[in-house]
């Protein structure tokens, strides 16, 4: 066992000294120790549950055989922060998550862990600890909200923020604003629809790190709680057998992610996690892999801000094993990857079944043959940028305007407030990326103000920046090179036209090669002023191409 060396012999008797301060006994001590990596605050409505799914998985490890010890890490609420200086802060956690459990792990000679995440970059940031500590692990998130319901339809977090663009627009009341604002998020959990959150933890059942049911099973079920007790003996069973995270997370089981997010419709930000944990794990993943991916992989799943359907319908459907299912009829899963649950994928998926053809179409009636992300590249995004295809309306998946260009999201709402905005516009928000924000901001607020105003199918976005799980729309993010990195998106000019071409994976500007070229060659990116953690941040940080990983 890695504690031995700090529980066993006279050379431990410091360290059991120390125990005994904690009120452990001798049986205790003896015991593998397991830390809990809890993410619980009072501040994130998806994390406020995380306290009951810790002392299940406590009792979990403790049934069998271990000793549980929680220690904790830290999450950002990405709804609270949008819109201000706060959501620099968001992407950034997810290196201190990774960095911080990191080191209490190997401070305290842990034998397993059991990583207990919810939101957007917590989820991730333990992925990425995980496949860097390399111990045997298992995940159970705090679980999805519950829809809201609001006018006899359900409603969640994109439905609020497209509230607020429609009543800046004078297209709904106050009063009818304040509804919005008392029922679309009805209690603790994850966000209710296919955002980033829930796209990671559903994601994080395919690659195999978590038990099924991990991705989907609501926050305020019981059966979270019976799932995390049943996630802390599992992780007991991976240590008597030595299963360590990376023998799980592999090569093989990434391409089983990414072929599952283009049938569920995830969140553009899986573009940035999938890539930074694999960093971890040893390997590469290259965008073009997602194309690629896309190609073959029917869009099955039209979650919410896509459909109206979201996480709780996706749970009775039959979940993330029923979507595999249905991908697996056609020969698209790799069936012999290993899972925490002790079986193959193959083996964990035997006995799914798609309940609802409706919420999880079947292979033979897909939303659309192709997958729900699509990875542009041209003359404006020569390392890749990334759009949400699945949720963007037909009449914008081509599509050529002219330029109205912004060098910060603030600049950007402002017009798009002051009906600045026209139809057949392309939104251009720039130093906005990972060096340029830095943090790389998510433009919800714009695009929910574009929605709200009933421009969602004339008017594109395109940034450096990225966008939340909860947007929809022609929104095109993670351009690389980013402005501040000498990008080509630096040196847009207000009125150049720009060609969308989503179906054939291009992004261009329509200047002239040697007119582009003249420009790159006089442009000196702008610096903003930096302090603390973003400057060390914007120093180290890597492209959005390559996931954001520090260097």
């Amino acid at each position: 066992m890695k504690s031995d060396p700090i529980k066993h012999g006279p050379q431990a008797a410091a360290h059991r000294s120390l125990y005994n301060a904690l009120g452990w006994t001798d049986q205790e001590i003896d015991r593998p120790l397991v830390g809990i990596v809890s993410s619980f605050n009072e501040v994130v409505p998806g994390h406020m549950n995380i306290d009951k799914v810790t002392e299940a998985v406590r009792m979990g490890v403790a049934m069998a055989g271990g000793m549980p010890v929680v220690f904790p890490a830290i999450a950002v609420c990405d709804g609270i922060a949008m819109g201000h200086e706060g959501m620099r802060y968001s992407l950034v956690t997810r290196d201190l998550i990774a960095d911080s459990t990191e080191c209490m792990a190997l401070a305290h000679g842990f034998d397993a862990l059991v990583m207990i995440p919810n939101c957007d970059k917590n989820v991730p940031g333990l992925l990425m600890a995980a496949a860097r500590l390399n111990l045997p692990t298992t995940f159970v998130s705090g679980g999805p909200m519950l829809a809201g319901r609001i006018d006899g339809h359900k409603t969640s977090l994109s439905s609020m923020f497209e509230a607020m663009g429609a009543y800046k627009a004078g297209r709904i009341d106050e009063e009818k604003l304040r509804e919005f604002e008392r029922k679309a998020c009805p209690g603790c959990g994850s966000c209710s629809g296919m955002y980033t959150a829930n796209s990671m933890n559903c994601l994080t059942e395919v690659i195999g790190m978590g038990l099924p049911g991990n991705g989907t099973i609501p926050a305020v079920h019981s059966r979270r709680l019976q799932l995390a007790k049943h996630a802390g003996m599992a992780v007991m069973d991976l240590l008597a057998k030595n299963v360590r995270a990376r023998d799980i997370m592999t090569r093989e089981a990434f391409q089983n992610a990414l072929t599952v997010d283009m049938a569920l419709g995830c969140s553009t930000n899986t573009m940035l996690h999938l890539p930074a944990i694999a960093h971890e794990c040893g390997f590469t993943i290259d965008l073009s892999l997602a194309n690629k991916l896309s190609e073959r992989t029917p869009n099955l799943c039209h979650l919410a801000p896509a459909g109206p359907t979201y996480m709780e319908d996706l749970d009775e459907a039959g979940g993330v094993p029923a979507v595999m299912a249905e991908l697996d009829r056609v020969g698209l899963i790799n069936r012999d990857c290993l899972t925490v649950t002790g079986e193959t994928v193959g083996q964990s998926i035997a006995h799914a079944h798609n309940a609802n053809p409706e919420v999880i179409r079947t292979v033979e009636n897909p939303f659309s043959p192709t997958g729900g992300i699509a990875v542009l590249r041209g003359n404006l995004a020569p390392e890749g940028s990334v759009v949400k295809r699945s949720a963007v309306a037909p009449s914008m998946l081509v599509h050529e305007g002219p330029a109205r260009v912004f060098e910060s999201e603030e600049a950007a709402q402002e017009a798009i407030d002051e009906g600045l905005i026209k139809a057949g516009d392309i939104v251009v928000i720039r130093y906005e990326g990972p060096k340029g924000g830095p943090g790389m901001r998510e433009m919800l607020n714009p695009t929910s103000a574009i929605m709200g105003r009933g421009l969602g199918e004339s008017v594109a976005l395109i940034t450096d920046g990225r966008f939340s799980g909860a947007t929809r729309g022609a929104c095109i993010g993670h351009v690389s090179p980013e402005a501040a990195s000498g990008g080509a998106i630096g040196v847009v000019e207000e009125g150049d036209l720009i060609s969308i071409d989503i179906p054939n994976c291009r992004l261009e500007l329509r200047v002239s090669d040697e007119e582009l070229e003249r420009r790159l060659a006089s442009f000196v990116p702008k610096q903003k002023p930096l302090a603390g953690y973003l400057r060390r941040y914007a120093a180290l940080v890597s492209s959005g191409a390559t996931g954001a990983v520090l260097n």
